[in-house]
Order: C-alpha cells, then structure tokens, then sequence
C-alpha cells in the first residue's frame, strides 16, 4: 500500500516537471510582457498600479499579481494590457506554537507564489515589491530562473525593519528575515528605491546598486474643482455625519442644497464655500505599528482646549482613511474622546474618491515614522500633487520630501502639532498666513509627475536587453 503511495507521488512529480518543462520550452520568450507582484492588498499598493499602468502605457502587456482585498483603481481595471492575477491570502495555521504556524504560512506561501508565477505566460521581467519580500524574494528570483527572465526589485523599505516594530530587533525571527533579504536582495538583476538614503544604504550595507525613483503623484491628484467637492460632499453626508451642514449657522440664499463646507445658491445654482465652515484636516493610514495615530489625537485634545480658552478657532472635521490591523483600537479611542469643536470620521474610501478629497482639504497630517528611517510617505506625495500643506512627523530622512517652513511644518511630539494648528487655523478661513503661504509655493513648484518620472528612470532598465 505504502509503496503504492509512493509509486503515485512520484509519477505526480515527474508528471508536474514534465510539465513545467514543457511549458518552459514552447514559451515564446516573454518580450513585451512583465509581471508586476506584491504579495499585499493590490489596491493600497499604489506605486505597483503605477508601474503597471506606466507599462501598459509604453505598449506592455502586465500582469498585476497580488492580493484583491481591495478595488484597484479605475485606470487599471479599465486598461486592455493589465489582467488581474489574484493570490490567495492566507490567514495562517491556528494550531501550534507561534513560530511553527509562521514557517507554515511561510512555505505554503512560496508554493502558492511560485504556483501562480510560474503558471502565467513567461514574462521578460518580474517587478517585485519589497517588504514584503519573505517569501517573495526568493520565489520570484526562483520563477526568473525557470522563465529566463530579469528581476527588478522595488525596495519600499525593509522588511526586516517592520518585523522589528513587532518583535524588537534582536529577535531571531528578525535577524532571520535580515540575512534573508540580504543574501535574496543581491540575487535581482536590477533595483529601484524609493529615496536616496535608502539607495546609499543598500549599497554600503547590502552591496546592491538601486536606482532611485521617488514617489510622484499621479496625474489625478491635484486640486478639486469647487462642484466636485460639493458632489463628494454630499456623497459622503449619506454615510458620514460630519459632511452634513451640523456647524454653519448663516442664512442660506434660498433653498439650495449644502453640505458643511459647500452650498449651492438657490437664486443662480452656483456652488459656494460657506463662510463658517469648518476646517477640514485629513490623514491617511494602514493603522500599523508605524503611525502612531495617539500622537494627533493628544494634539486635537490641544486645539479644543485652545478654542474653550478663547481662541478663536474653527470648528475641525477630522477625516483619517485606510484600513489595516489597528483600526479597532483607534476607533475605540476615538469614541473615548467627547469634543464640542471637532468631528473625526475614519472611512474607507473609493479609489477615484481619494485623490478628490485630498483635493478638497484644507491641511493634511501624516503620522509615519519609517521604521527604517529610509522610505519616504506616499500619502504626502500625494497631499502635494493636490497642493496640499503637510504637517509631518519628523524622522531621519524626511528632509527629501517635505521642507520646513517652505511646503508644509515638520513637529515632534503632540503638544508642537497642536501648537502648529493653532497657528495654521488662525486666519482660516482667509487667504493669508502661513497655510496659504505654503498652497502657493506648492503651486509655483512645478514638481515632476509620476509618469514623466518613470519614463526618465525605469523605461531605460527595460531597454537595456531587449
């Protein structure tokens, strides 16, 4: 019987390898066709739609492998070169130790990837993003070797780094994971990275040449025309009651329909701002381990008790998107909280939504500390592909990105955030002082688009053996 078992196994194998041999022989080399891969939530990865609709722009067929927890954005869905190539993501063995049910997940993650990759048809490239790279360095260097193709890492960070948030760094399964991307890391054809430090680091402490191709905005992040913010407004009022006109108190000129920012005026049908509206401050988040979200929270506590001590302020709406672990806890912070003067709502919103309602805002707030100190935020990218003023989280190279004073404010702690607010807020809603100082500079900085950007660092990678 046992023999019998083993007779069958066997010829399974020879029978798969047979067959991956097969397909290996008859493919038809690949040109023109590159794998993008991210073995996370497809659509929160945007940089990896961005590589993909580049491609398929310059005549690539792309197939986009990944997670799909999450709607990607419309360009992709729409694009005739980019097909979808889900993967399963797996939510773990419940039995055993911690550490046998993360080798499990481990393995049956490279098997399902290397499953997944090696039945797509051969591409010239594999374009991986890292972190997270454990097991997908290895299995997508693995499926290189199989197809004859060329590795392109995207180095984000590193994965080893957000593991330690976690874990702290001298945990084996860190230190594990750190020899792991390095030795993997070194194994790709070609790197790119997100800032310079980074760049610097992986060649003094990985010895692997990247280029480096900062974070852009995409073409549709810029400012909202009034209409359309008035549309998504109203939109959002069905499900979020700090859109709805609770805090304007004005007459309203004759019965037009408004929000709490916006109205339309009942004699001509024109959209206006309403002069008592509220600010409206924004963030966006994965509620991970890396934003510590209390940090705005202690600083929205500051500017109520500005405004109950006399100061005059506007009202605040708080509004911090995304999705991700810590969400839950956030939220059950957040209902601790009892403001007179601020509303903060947390949804998750539509691909196409996203970019209008960056447009639409007044400020934006970003909590990201890297956790290696090497990757830039792309949510304040964005902000300033809006002409959106930032105030930022300081750590050690966000110099690249946002410049004190120049486009936006760079704070420590909660107390100089809530100091920073006051100050920005003061002559809200009127076009002077500081914030609509830093709209301007932003405007008059004619910074690169990400398509012009990608043409100008990765098109020559591509071109370079084909």
């Amino acid at each position: 019987m046992a023999a019998g078992g083993a007779v069958l196994a066997l010829a399974a194998v020879l029978a798969l390898a047979a067959w991956l041999w097969r397909r290996r022989q008859v493919a038809a080399g690949g040109a023109g066709r590159v794998c993008v891969a991210v073995l996370g939530d497809l659509g929160r990865s945007p940089r990896m739609q961005y590589h993909a609709l580049s491609l398929a722009r310059h005549g690539r067929d792309v197939a986009l492998l990944g997670y799909l927890q999450s709607r990607p954005h419309g360009d992709v869905l729409r694009s005739g070169r980019i097909r979808l190539v889900p993967v399963t993501d797996l939510w773990g063995l419940r039995v055993g130790p911690k550490l046998f049910q993360y080798v499990v997940k481990v393995v049956v993650q490279a098997m399902q990837l290397l499953y997944v990759m090696l039945k797509i048809d051969q591409p010239s490239y594999i374009l991986l993003q890292n972190p997270p790279g454990l097991p997908a360095i290895a299995v997508a260097w693995l499926a290189c070797r199989f197809w004859r193709s060329k590795l392109i890492i995207d180095w984000h960070n590193y994965g080893y780094s957000v593991m330690s948030l976690s874990h702290g760094r001298n945990h084996p399964l860190v230190q594990i994971a750190k020899w792991y991307e390095k030795l993997f890391g070194r194994l790709s054809d070609y790197n790119l990275c997100v800032t310079n430090a980074m760049k610097e680091d992986l060649w003094v402490n990985c010895n692997i040449k990247a280029v480096t191709l900062y974070d852009k905005p995409a073409a549709y992040f810029k400012e909202t025309p009034l209409e359309l913010q008035h549309h998504l407004y109203m939109k959002l009022a069905e499900d979020y009651e700090p859109f709805k006109p609770q805090y304007v108190t004005e007459s309203v000129s004759g019965s037009g329909e408004k929000s709490a920012f916006t109205e339309v005026d009942g004699s001509n049908g024109q959209v206006k701002k309403r002069r008592a509206r509220p600010a409206l401050l924004i963030s966006s988040t994965s509620w991970t381990e890396d934003e510590d979200f209390s940090v705005l929270l202690k600083a929205l506590e500051g500017y109520e008790q500005y405004i109950n001590e006399g100061v005059k302020l506007p009202p605040l709406v708080c509004v911090i998107t995304g999705k991700g672990p810590l969400k839950d806890y956030y939220n059950g912070l957040i209902n601790k909280l009892h403001f007179k003067h601020i509303q903060i709502c947390t949804p998750w919103l539509e691909a196409e939504d996203y970019p209008l309602l960056l447009g639409s805002a007044d400020l934006g707030v970003c909590l990201h500390k890297s956790s290696s100190g090497l990757d830039l935020p792309m949510k304040v990218v964005d902000m300033f592909g809006c002409c959106l003023p930032v105030c930022a989280i300081h750590f050690e190279c966000l110099h690249e990105l946002v410049k004190h004073n120049e486009n936006g404010l760079i704070f420590r702690d909660s107390d100089e955030l809530a100091a920073q607010l006051k100050m920005l807020f003061l002559e809200f809603p009127t076009l002077e002082g500081k914030l609509h100082s830093f709209r301007r500079n932003l405007h008059s900085c004619k910074q690169l688009r990400w398509d012009e950007s990608w043409d100008q660092t990765v098109l020559p990678l591509l071109g370079q053996n084909e």
